[in-house]
C-alpha cells in the first residue's frame, strides 16, 4: 500500500515537473486566408523553419518552441479576436500582424496583456502611440515614402504622376508620404485618387488616368489591386508605370499581371537573400522548394529575435524580455536589429526595386 502511495506521489510530481517544462508558445498572425493569403503563407513558412532550426539546437532556455498561428484576413475586428485568443493561449511572443490596420488594434490587446511583439507593419502609428511592447523589424512609411517619392520626382521628370491609395491604414499612409516627398521635390501629383480594395473593376480609375495623360502611378496598397489595374490599363491601351511599397514583393503580382509586372517599381528593405551571413538559411529554404522572398526571412528573423532576447534575459517574462529587446542588439538573417525608444528599428533602410522577367532586383542608379 505504501509503495502504491509513493508511486502515485512520484507520478504527480513528474506531471507537475512536466508542466514546468512545457513548450514555450510563440505565435504569428496575419492573412492566412483571403486575398492576401500569400503573404500569410510567407510568414508561416519563415516562422516554421526558424522554430525547427531553434528547436534542433536545443530550443530556448532548455525548452522547445511551439508555434500558434492566427488568421486575421487583414480585418481589424478579426485581428482583435485573434489577439484575444492568443492571450488566452498564454503565448509569450507574437510576430504580427501584417496589415497595419490589423496590427494597430491588435497591439493594444497584446500591450494590455504584456506580450511583446515584432512586426513588419509600416504605418507610423504602429509605434507612435507610446506602447512599450512593439518592436518593428521593418522601416516606416514616412521612410519608404520619402525614397519612393524622391525616386519618382527624379526619374520621371516632366511626366504626369498620379498618387492613388486603397483607403487602408497602410495604403493611405504610404500614398500621403509619397505625395509629400514628391511635392518637396517640386512635383505636384496630377491626380490624387482612392479606390476600394477588393473590387474587380478599376476601369473608372484607368479612364481617369488615361484622360489626364498620366503614365505613372504611385500606389499605396497591396499587390492584388496593382495587378488588376495593370491588366485593365493594358486593355484600355494605357502603358502604366507603377511605384508601390513593400507589399509588391509578392510573386503573385507577376502571375496576375503577366508581362505588365515589369512596369512595377517598389520600395523594400535591403534584400536579405543577398546577405552573406544568411546564405545557409537561404539555401535551406531553396532546398525545401521555398523561395525566401518578401516576408519569409522577416518571420525567420522575428523568431531569432525572440530566442536571442529570451536567452539574454534568461527569462520569457514580459519585463525581462522588454528590457532585453529595448537594450540589446541582435544578429539575424535580415541583419542587425536594435530598437529606439519607440520600438522602431534603428537601422531601417529602403531601396528601389523593379520586377523584371518574374524576379525583382535593385534598380541601379
Amino acid at each position: 500500500m505504501r509503495k502504491s502511495i509513493l508511486t502515485a506521489s512520484f507520478s504527480l510530481l513528474a506531471l507537475a515537473g512536466g508542466s514546468a517544462y512545457a513548450d514555450i508558445l510563440v505565435a504569428i498572425a496575419g492573412p492566412m486566408t483571403g486575398q492576401y493569403a500569400s503573404a500569410g503563407d510567407q510568414i508561416r513558412k519563415g516562422a516554421e523553419m526558424a522554430i525547427a532550426d531553434i528547436n534542433a539546437k536545443g530550443g530556448v532556455l532548455g525548452q522547445k518552441l511551439q508555434l500558434e498561428v492566427g488568421d486575421d484576413a487583414c480585418d481589424p475586428k478579426q485581428a482583435v479576436s485573434v489577439a484575444n485568443t492568443m492571450v488566452n493561449k498564454q503565448i509569450v511572443f507574437m510576430h504580427g500582424h501584417w496589415c497595419s490596420s490589423s496590427t494597430i488594434p491588435a497591439s493594444d490587446v497584446y500591450n494590455e496583456s504584456q506580450i511583446p511583439m515584432a512586426t513588419v507593419s509600416t504605418n507610423p502609428q504602429v509605434t507612435e502611440r507610446g506602447l512599450k511592447n512593439i518592436f518593428r523589424i521593418m522601416g516606416r512609411d514616412d521612410q519608404q515614402g520619402l525614397v519612393a517619392g524622391t525616386f519618382l520626382a527624379e526619374h520621371f521628370k516632366g511626366q504626369k504622376i498620379a498618387v492613388v491609395d486603397d483607403k487602408s491604414a497602410y495604403g493611405k499612409g504610404l500614398a500621403d508620404e509619397i505625395a509629400k516627398a514628391m511635392e518637396a521635390k517640386g512635383v505636384k501629383p496630377a491626380l490624387r485618387e482612392s479606390i476600394t480594395a477588393g473590387e474587380k473593376d478599376y476601369s473608372g480609375l484607368v479612364s481617369k488616368l488615361k484622360s489626364a495623360g498620366v503614365g505613372v502611378m504611385a500606389f499605396g496598397g497591396y499587390h492584388t489591386e496593382v495587378a488588376l489595374i495593370l491588366r485593365q490599363a493594358q486593355q484600355a491601351g494605357l502603358k502604366l508605370m507603377v511605384m508601390g511599397g513593400d507589399t509588391m514583393t509578392n510573386s503573385e503580382l507577376v502571375t496576375a499581371a503577366g508581362p505588365a509586372a515589369d512596369n512595377v517599381f517598389f520600395t523594400f528593405a535591403p534584400d536579405p537573400r543577398k546577405n552573406p551571413s544568411a546564405a545557409a538559411v537561404v539555401k535551406k529554404f531553396r532546398d525545401a522548394k521555398v523561395e525566401p522572398e518578401g516576408y519569409v526571412m522577416y518571420a525567420y528573423a522575428a523568431m531569432q529575435l525572440f530566442a536571442d532576447a529570451a536567452t539574454a534575459a534568461k527569462s520569457t517574462k514580459y519585463k525581462d524580455m522588454e528590457k532585453a529587446l529595448r537594450s540589446g542588439s541582435f544578429d539575424t538573417v535580415i541583419g542587425k536589429l536594435s530598437f529606439d525608444a519607440k520600438g522602431d528599428n534603428k537601422l531601417p533602410g529602403f531601396m528601389v526595386y523593379q520586377w523584371q522577367g518574374g524576379k525583382y532586383d535593385y534598380v541601379k542608379k
